[in-house]
């Protein structure tokens, strides 16, 4: 039988980092795993022939029924803060690294399966996923890759007919997760806590050495790569935060030191903007709330600092104050990027004084109303810039018609100074940066519920839509709408 992945070029240098940092495991079999969907673009990519995706080798070795030639299967030992309280080990509990692999261009790419069984790190849990949130998680990586913000993706989405006890019985599925490296700020914590510092630098520098190689073998490359860390942090929440992302669980664990969205559990896209919306049903005291985002990112960056401080110094108090001027750097990172999003989105191309507060004016209108957010900013590109111009597409929507009213002469008067009335090229900028298409939850339910069907179809034609999330696509526009009234209270919890 020819083997899918006899192209891989495997490079498992995590592995090699010792038993300090990871236990081998294999993974558990699956009960008659069939396969629901396989990412062919993204396998393009890693130099496997997308032709191999359906052969039953590949359902085999992405299922976990069969050893991946050439992978060194691992879990790797974390730890985190959760809901702000520290927890002193976690791990990865029901995802296991198959193996390290290079494309053709030479890029490090991580082949995990997330649901494959047991490992020593899943304490009373089982290690499986379910189809349900398998399939958001498949979905969601590439949503977000396609919008432009980094993130995990997904190439394989396998079911079988494991039994697996949540809330009900459902059906267990595992995934195949893809991402330069799956690494977090709980990998450095827990050595930190444990009282092993001299555990971080070998970590560090498989980090650096991988994946910023420009700072390889520098003698302050530690402090370099952190001040990145916190950049890219912060960079990523303003992301998040334009397209109306709600993570969920921002726990330390879940934090990319490469500044990716990871780990896709109570996630969600804003439907009606609430500025104080809480996406994740099991997070009572609203910790991780839309609004809330930025300064969780600051606070996850200051405890990567802490558990990284012997990397900086060997005298403490030295230490802690280049980690101080490090997280110094969060703030104006977050601010500019965000407020040029922002400014982006309501179609300004000028930097001005006064830009905070119009675009502050315009969410707390969005907000005041529950306006859609998504559509909301969609509909703005088509107001013309002109006074008395016809402004329908979006007055006759908002139900704060008055603050938009006040609100309104002002954007006009702003894009004029800037660039007359070019109506039809700013709405054009508006539109390549204002998505049309997001993965709202009731369109992500839809995909789960055909799924726990047995069919892949709706996740077919939903990625085809997420993949253009700025396109007009006219023959899809039902997916572009506010969900139906009995879809508008749909929740999700931490239990996957």
């Amino acid at each position: 039988m020819i083997q899918p992945l006899e192209p891989l070029r495997f490079d498992n240098r995590l592995a090699a980092l010792g038993e300090a940092y990871a236990t081998r495991v294999a993974p558990t079999p699956l009960r008659e795993p069939r396969l629901l969907h396989a990412n062919a673009a993204l396998a393009a990519q890693l130099g496997l022939d997308p032709g191999a995706l359906h052969s039953q080798a590949f359902v085999e070795i992405f299922a976990g029924n069969r050893p991946l030639p050439g992978g060194a299967p691992l879990a790797t030992l974390y730890a985190g803060h959760q809901f702000g309280v520290w927890v002193p080990q976690l791990g990865d509990g029901r995802a296991i690294l198959l193996g390290q692999i290079r494309d053709a261009a030479g890029a490090s790419w991580d082949l995990q399966l997330k649901g494959a069984g047991r490992t020593p790190y899943s304490r009373f849990a089982d290690g499986r996923a379910v189809i349900r949130s398998s399939v958001r998680e498949y979905l969601a990586g590439e949503a977000m890759h396609h919008l432009g913000i980094p993130s995990t993706r997904a190439l394989s989405l396998i079911v079988g007919d494991d039994p697996v006890h949540r809330e009900t019985i459902e059906r267990a599925a595992v995934i195949c997760r893809v991402a330069p490296s799956h690494i977090r700020f709980g990998h450095f914590e827990v050595f930190y806590y444990r009282g092993q510092p001299e555990r971080l630098a070998p970590l560090a520098d498989h980090v650096i050495d991988e994946h910023f190689p420009a700072l390889r073998g520098a003698p302050d490359r530690y402090a370099r790569w952190l001040g990145e860390v916190v950049e890219r942090t912060a960079r990523l929440m303003a992301q998040w935060q334009s397209v109306g992302f709600c993570h969920g669980v921002m726990n330390t664990d879940n934090m990319s030191v490469l500044g990716l969205t990871l780990d896709y559990g109570p996630y969600g896209f804003l439907d009606a903007f609430d500025a104080h919306h809480i996406c994740n049903h099991s997070d009572e005291g609203g910790r991780y709330a839309y609004d809330r985002q930025p300064a969780i990112g600051y606070w996850n960056c200051s405890r990567l600092l802490q558990a990284t401080l012997p990397l900086l110094d060997d005298d403490e108090n030295r230490a802690v104050e280049i980690a101080e001027g490090l997280l110094e750097r969060y703030g104006p990172v977050y601010g500019e990027t965000v407020t040029a999003r922002w400014r982006a989105k309501l179609g300004l191309r000028e930097a001005r004084d006064d830009d905070a507060a119009l675009i502050n004016r315009f969410l707390s209108l969005l907000h005041q109303g529950r306006a859609d957010f998504t559509l909301s900013f969609r509909r703005l590109a088509a107001v013309p810039a002109a006074d008395g111009g016809d402004a329908a597409a979006l007055r006759d929507w908002l139900p704060a018609v008055e603050a938009f009213d006040a609100w309104l002469p002002d954007w006009r008067a702003r894009l004029r100074a800037e660039d007359g009335t070019d109506d039809a090229a700013r709405a054009a900028r508006m539109n390549a940066v204002n998505p049309k298409y997001v993965l709202r939850n009731h369109l992500a339910q839809r995909a789960i519920e055909a799924a726990e069907r047995g069919s892949g179809a709706e996740i077919e034609r939903l990625l085809t839509i997420l993949r253009r999330p700025y396109d007009e696509q006219p023959e899809h526009e039902a997916y572009a709408a506010e969900p139906p009234a009995d879809a508008r209270h749909l929740t999700v919890s931490c239990s996957s």
